[in-house]
């Protein structure tokens, strides 16, 4: 049996020894009727002043802990006491466990201290019945009768990703016309990789009152904060299971399904921010996604366009068992008016003058300093699964010759990956893919930069690669013959996944959208060889 270190005792000794018996006792938290499965739970050691009926020390331990545990407790009970207690020994404790009794006897033989059974411990009891009694009157977040069903629809919403192809501001109408809600208007949050989420307003005129606060506040965190809780709505949000320390935030949509956590709740501008839902608020949000789901699910090519659609479908929900109502009729509709008035609240139509100049000005604003980027070829078989299921923009009929498509990857995160497919769209689509010769009049140095030209005229720069390199020499010449096997023709891929596991090695899913484009030579772009200056000029 472990025992006290002589030094240990000596100090324990010290402290003063006042008139009074401690309990002692070790038990299970299933005890307290816990809701969380028996494997979360742990034990709960308690040390209590008897006589002065005060908590002295209080620990939980996992149940495979040792008896040491409970002395550890009852140390910190004599030299550290909850307030108001002060730091004494007692002259006697009692215990309920006779082998707590006999492996307490042997580890405090040299304190002078009495350690008694007896078969039941008064003051705990009734502390354990307090516990009992708090536990059973918190709120869940969720009914338990409707729980499992919500998690597994949102985790179904998770994985249909509606964000991938509706904005903010192109709302879904749901008519449930059930405990006292009308209509919900569906806002989905994700498309910018920051949130990720379904907001469920209810009403239009609070939808549109949020946009405008937060248009009008946009510089002030305070009304940002105010127009947030003055919201109407009832939402699903998603969140990482177990927040990552690491300085590098990781977009959700990187991350395994075992990762993301739903959370659901209310705000209302006079209760505020609410993660629980009651018995009626659960199956109003059980209707609304399982819906919503059906409905990007029927129409996910119509949705997944350039113009958001006018689209209707009325949907039949089973409700849970336990549930009088078994059936609810729902109508779901897209909204495109209201799209459009939002966009317009956004500014979003406040586009810039373009010149007729094919070829306006060079800049590098458009691919991320920390992007990964390699030329490479993409096999046919591959590329036709790309067209199928990313953004595509197509350059025309190429013929299958070689062993693919050469194209140019760049691989960031979600959000500037978005950013940049979005620029490049809003550019009027992808024209030519240029290696170009620039020019260090200062150092004396050359270098083969890398071009994109877009069909407004603009020139973006994507990489600055050294002459002398042999690594870009030879991608070089397969990318030159590549393309010489394809009549021209050659790609650009945007892939996400930067700081997860396929940095540096995309997968499929990793990919986000082609852009097919013609190869042009430096002698058909026609601009010279361009120095590099502190900003790019042309000679």
């Amino acid at each position: 049996m472990t025992s006290f270190n002589r030094s240990t005792s000596r100090r324990l000794k010290k402290l003063p020894q006042i008139p009074s018996v401690w309990e002692g006792d070790r038990r299970p938290l299933s005890n307290m009727h816990s809701p969380q499965p028996d494997e979360d739970k742990g034990e709960c050691i308690l040390w209590v002043d008897g006589s002065q009926g005060i908590v002295r020390g209080m620990d939980v331990v996992a149940p495979d802990t040792g008896p040491e545990a409970i002395v550890r407790t009852l140390m910190r009970a004599m030299e550290n006491p909850h307030s108001p207690a002060k730091p004494s020994r007692p002259q006697r404790i009692v215990v309920r466990d006779r082998e707590i009794q006999f492996y307490l006897r042997g580890v405090l033989q040299d304190l002078d201290i009495a350690i008694d059974y007896v078969p039941e411990l008064p003051l705990i009891d009734e502390l354990f019945r307090g516990f009992a009694e708090l536990i059973d009157s918190q709120v869940p977040d969720l009914p338990p009768q409707y729980a499992q069903t919500l998690h597994e629809k949102a985790y179904a919403i998770w994985e249909a990703s509606p964000w991938n192809f509706l904005e903010e501001q192109q709302i879904i109408s749901i008519e449930i016309n059930k405990w006292d809600i009308g209509t919900l208007y569906a806002s989905i949050m994700g498309m910018l990789g920051m949130e990720y989420g379904i907001l469920l307003y209810r009403s239009e005129e609070s939808l549109k009152r949020f946009r405008a606060e937060v248009l009008r506040d946009n510089e002030s965190t305070e009304g940002l904060e105010e127009a947030f809780l003055k919201q109407d709505c009832l939402f699903l949000t998603f969140e990482r299971l177990e927040e990552d320390d690491s300085e590098v935030s990781e977009d959700l949509a990187d991350l395994p399904l075992s990762e993301i956590n739903p959370t659901f709740g209310n705000i209302h501008p006079l209760e505020g921010l609410r993660s629980v839902l009651y018995d009626e608020e659960a199956l109003v949000v059980y209707v609304a996604l399982e819906s919503l789901f059906r409905f990007v699910r029927d129409h996910r090519r119509q949705l997944n366009s350039s113009e958001f659609p006018a689209l209707n479908r009325r949907y039949r929900i089973n409700l849970p068992e336990n549930e009088e109502t078994k059936l609810v009729s729902v109508n779901v509709a897209t909204m495109p008016e209201l799209a459009a008035e939002l966009e317009e609240m956004a500014g979003d139509d406040n586009e810039e003058e373009h010149g007729e100049s094919m070829f306006r000005s060079l800049r590098d604003d458009l691919i991320p300093e920390d992007s990964f980027l390699s030329l490479g070829v993409v096999s046919w078989e591959m590329l036709d699964y790309l067209r199928k299921g990313v953004t595509y923009q197509t350059a025309g009929n190429i013929k299958a010759t070689g062993d693919g498509l050469p194209v140019i990857l760049i691989q960031t995160s979600r959000p500037k990956a978005k950013t940049v497919i979005e620029s490049i769209e809003a550019a009027g689509g992808l024209k030519a893919i240029c290696f170009n010769p620039g020019a260090d009049p200062l150092g004396g140095e050359s270098y083969d930069l890398g071009l994109l030209q877009t069909n407004n005229g603009e020139l973006f720069l994507f990489g600055e690669f050294e002459d002398e390199d042999p690594t870009h020499v030879e991608a070089r010449k397969k990318w030159n013959q590549r393309c010489k096997n394809t009549q021209g023709y050659c790609g650009l891929i945007i892939a996400k996944g930067l700081t997860g596991a396929s940095r540096g090695n995309p997968q499929l899913r990793d990919m986000m959208a082609l852009f097919e484009a013609r190869s042009l030579s430096p002698h058909d772009l026609g601009i010279g060889t361009l120095q590099l200056m502190p900003q790019l000029q042309i000679e």
